[in-house]
């Protein structure tokens, strides 16, 4: 494998093992932005009105732009993505015991493949809100300590030996010790956060797989890790934007990560929230513009919703669309839907055809079995909220939603290098 791509593999690798919450994906990449000359900007601030390098963080949400060497009227060119995963989360009262044992509650958070989070080594991450005099402050926590486990059933005590179906409210709670007295759960994650137990307020706390990714196979050729989806799409649109900000066009490119798609985006930091269309008057309204200039400026911008694809599955393959294969290292896919699961339509899919082919990228097309309900993306919540042209891309990947995902490594610097000449075209 080219010295390039492993190391683009290696990169997402770290991206990923640094990045357990959408929490740390935003310290993630807000750490790789400001390496770049990148500035952030707050809500509650004026914004400054010359060109530059600025991004923002709402929350497990990040918008990143860059207005160097473009015009005051240039249209956007957005990458979007999403920066949660599915995974099992904290419950508000935690403690509890079972024969003996010492349990934390705990709840699915999206679509999660429940039967992987069995038997692994658990740590946690997510935030907490802690009192500091008279305000509320937000502090980071983050314990890589094989604190949890969800132990599966004996297969003896299985009825057909053929496994259990798994009830979210009682099979889920997480091992964390035994004995008869119990133990403050949020105290124990307090005094790793460094913080009074008294003083925590309030936590989004959420379970990790403790295992680092990696590269594997013979030829060192994929890439095993947890949250691929949607973090391949959060580093390559970070990779993507830190190019084009190197080269500009003209367009002002965009990168907007969006928490809570896997539970359908209904928040303040979600794609159905107006972050984004907020962001983009106001980016238009510091250069000078107004309200005209900014629907001017809309009409002319295009997003490409990036989210992970389905590869073909070598052990059921007939669970996929038998004329539209799709390959691990085979290029980006363009994602399209009749019915409006995912906004590609001929015009999406014709530039993001042309940026792969600037790229030098060879580019697989995805459908759906008509016979299967298909999952969907940010992109036609994006579409409807704006009005933008979207297109929803991806890169191939088995194993969606389960705590453990495969994809190709040579993918990983394919999809980087689509999404960076989809932010700045070849005239």
């Amino acid at each position: 494998m080219p010295s390039t791509t492993w190391a683009d593999a290696q990169g997402l690798c770290a991206f990923v093992d640094a990045s357990p919450s959408p929490f740390h994906v935003c310290a993630t990449v807000s750490m790789l932005l400001t390496g770049n000359g990148f500035t952030e900007l707050h809500e509650t601030d004026s914004w400054p009105g010359e060109p530059g390098r600025y991004f923002l963080v709402r929350g497990g949400s990040l918008i990143a732009w860059s207005t160097e060497g473009v015009g005051r009227t240039a249209p956007f060119r957005i990458v979007g993505g999403h920066t949660d995963s599915p995974n099992l989360r904290v419950k508000q009262h935690p403690d509890l015991s079972s024969a003996g044992w010492q349990l934390v509650g705990l709840e699915p958070y999206g679509g999660a493949w429940l039967n992987s989070w069995l038997d692994r080594d658990l740590g946690i991450s997510g935030r907490l809100s802690v009192r500091a005099g008279n305000t509320v402050q937000e502090k980071l926590v983050r314990v890589d300590e094989p604190i949890l486990r969800v132990p599966q059933l004996a297969i003896h005590l299985s009825e057909d030996r053929k496994g259990v179906h798994l009830d979210p409210q009682r099979h889920l709670n997480g091992v964390w010790g035994v004995g008869t007295e119990r133990r403050s759960f949020i105290d124990f994650v307090a005094e790793r956060a460094e913080v009074p137990a008294d003083a925590v307020l309030g936590w989004e706390l959420m379970t990790h797989d403790l295992a680092p990714s990696a590269l594997v196979g013979t030829e060192q050729d994929l890439v095993s890790a947890p949250r691929l989806d949607n973090q391949g799409t959060c580093y390559a649109g970070t990779q993507a934007l830190l190019s084009a900000a190197e080269r500009p066009g003209d367009q002002v490119p965009v990168l907007a990560l969006f928490d809570h798609e896997e539970v359908g985006s209904m928040s303040d930091r979600g794609a159905f929230s107006d972050l984004l269309s907020t962001v983009l008057e106001r980016i238009v309204l510091g250069r000078g513009g107004g309200r005209e200039e900014f629907l001017q400026t809309m009409a002319g911008s295009i997003c490409a919703s990036g989210d992970m694809a389905h590869a073909t599955h070598p052990n059921y393959p007939d669970r996929h669309e038998p004329a539209h294969h799709i390959a691990v290292n085979g290029g980006p896919v363009l994602k399209v839907n009749q019915n409006l699961r995912y906004a590609t339509d001929a015009a999406g899919a014709g530039a993001f055809a042309l940026a792969c082919d600037q790229a030098g990228v060879p580019l697989q097309r995805y459908v759906h079995r008509a016979d299967l309900p298909c999952g969907s993306t940010i992109g036609p919540i994006t579409a409807s909220r704006t009005g933008l042209s979207t297109v929803d891309v991806g890169a191939a990947q088995l194993g969606m939603h389960s705590s453990r995902e495969l994809m190709g490594a040579r993918d990983v610097r394919a999809y980087s290098d689509a999404l960076a000449a989809f932010l700045t075209p070849t005239a």
